[in-house]
């Protein structure tokens, strides 16, 4: 038997490390990795960066796809984790004061009445409560998405995302849930005029939809239609929520209060797994406040007590440093940078987001080849302009970003929420610099082409 130790792992270089991935976790990642030249060895992490082996830092404004609010390894959340280290983190047979500190804290920032919380692990994890919640409390089966939306991988929330080639190798998905176009109003209207549907599931901004913005009134087009037609509104704030769009919760833009919200990804902090749905005390008492059905939904590891502790040090840093004004002000100022570059480059379509959720989607271009690679750099090249891109970022000026995975010609940029000017200004150098150099699609393509060869040929 061939054991390896925690000591042991964390000296391996990135070609054990590689393939130890394609042994024993995902072959083709491992393999894209070194394609783009995206796998290299980080060995610390701090704030708004992270350095390589090598000593190279760079700027991480990919943030874990939002979940990075607080930065990496914020020290205040790793001191708290500290101070209940030896306290039980999971015993179910009493209530955990930290747990319920952190829900109190919770509905001091939730917009409307939303009062009570289930704890879970991921995002996923909460949608999956909210469908369960509407449901048992609804009386009704119907649910209406969106298409483009992304709500998680398990089955319940993977039925309400909104992109079949996630959903069909899986189907039969979950019954009964419908989906229509994001930002449409009527289209939703039409759905629901029978009375039949139990909830709608929104999320304020598409994330992995490649950062679509609704137009203005449409979040509230649809709390007036839940609200005419008795169906729960759930807004998905796992990754808007907790200062991202500069608002505690996105769905404060319009003023709109939901009736379920899932929230995760930043919550703890930006340290360890922790998710919550919230839910007015109306709902949650219809769904589980009985002798008989208390119990019906509940998970080990949610609302741990080290979970707790580091997302109640995150809320109360949150409101502290006043994190979702610094994301509004330096969103605004970020987008008023990058805008320009749309009109200067013909690579780069759009320039959207809000706060610090921002999207670049780039013109996708058909009919690029290269034989050198079995076809993997023409693939790139149809449907991947945003990974190309990121590629450069990545290699050429140290700028750790990805795309979305509903878009992948749209590069997200989510860095942690007390990014320094001096960085954005970085990142908007950087872009212009590569979209300078690289003027049409042969040659941003032939440019990656060329660090993703010298990569395989080197790295093997």
């Amino acid at each position: 038997m061939n054991m390896f130790t925690l000591e042991e792992a964390l000296n391996w270089d990135i070609k054990k490390t590689r393939q130890e991935y394609k042994d024993h976790i995902n072959p083709v990642l491992a393999q894209m990795s070194l394609l783009l030249n995206y796998d290299r060895r980080f060995v610390r992490a701090e704030g708004t960066y992270v350095w390589d082996e090598a000593g190279e830092k760079y700027l991480d404004f990919l943030g874990s796809f939002g979940a990075l609010s607080f930065g990496h390894n914020h020290p205040e959340v790793i001191e708290a984790v500290k101070q209940v280290n030896k306290l039980p983190n999971y015993l179910q047979v009493n209530l955990n004061a930290v747990n319920a500190a952190l829900a109190h804290n919770l509905t001091e920032i939730m917009p409307g009445k939303l009062q009570h919380l289930f704890f879970g692990n991921s995002g996923t994890e909460a949608v999956e409560g909210a469908i369960k919640m509407a449901r048992i409390a609804n009386g009704k089966s119907k649910l209406v998405s969106t298409k483009g939306s992304f709500h998680g991988k398990t089955m319940g929330a993977l039925s309400l995302t909104g992109k079949e080639t996630y959903q069909k190798p899986f189907a039969p998905l979950v019954p009964d849930c419908i989906q229509v176009p994001y930002g449409e109003a009527e289209a939703l209207a039409k759905e629901m005029y029978k009375g039949d549907v139990a909830a709608v599931i929104l999320e304020p901004i598409q994330g992995e939809g490649g950062i679509i913005l609704p137009p203005d009134g449409y979040l509230g087009d649809a709390r007036d239609l839940c609200d005419r037609y008795d169906a729960y509104l759930i807004i998905d704030e796992v990754q808007t929520g907790l200062g991202r769009t500069g608002y505690n919760f996105a769905c404060e833009h319009e003023n709109i209060a939901p009736d379920i919200m899932c929230m995760a990804k930043s919550l703890s902090g930006s340290l360890v797994p922790i998710s919550a749905v919230a839910a007015t005390a109306e709902i949650w008492h219809k769904a589980y406040g009985s002798m008989e059905t208390y119990l019906l939904h509940t998970s080990t590891f949610g609302g741990n007590t080290v979970a707790s502790a580091a997302a109640l040090t995150a809320i109360n840093i949150l409101v502290r440093d006043d994190l979702a004004h610094q994301a509004r002000e330096k969103g605004q100022y970020f987008l008023n940078k990058l805008a320009p570059l749309a009109d200067k480059h013909q690579l780069l379509k759009e320039v959207r987001g809000r706060g610090l959720m921002i999207g670049l989607e780039f013109y996708q271009h058909k009919g690029m080849m290269d034989r050198l690679t079995g076809g993997s750099l023409n693939k790139l090249a149809e449907e991947y302009t945003g990974a190309l891109i990121q590629g450069e970022l990545l290699n050429k000026h140290r700028i750790i970003t990805n795309f979305t995975l509903n878009n992948p010609n749209v590069i997200r940029l989510q860095p942690p929420l007390a990014v320094s000017y001096e960085d954005l200004d970085y990142v908007v150098d950087a872009l212009d610099d590569i979209l300078s150099k690289y003027k049409g699609f042969v040659n941003i393509a032939f440019g990656s082409a060329k660090t993703a060869l010298g990569s395989m040929f080197s790295r093997r």
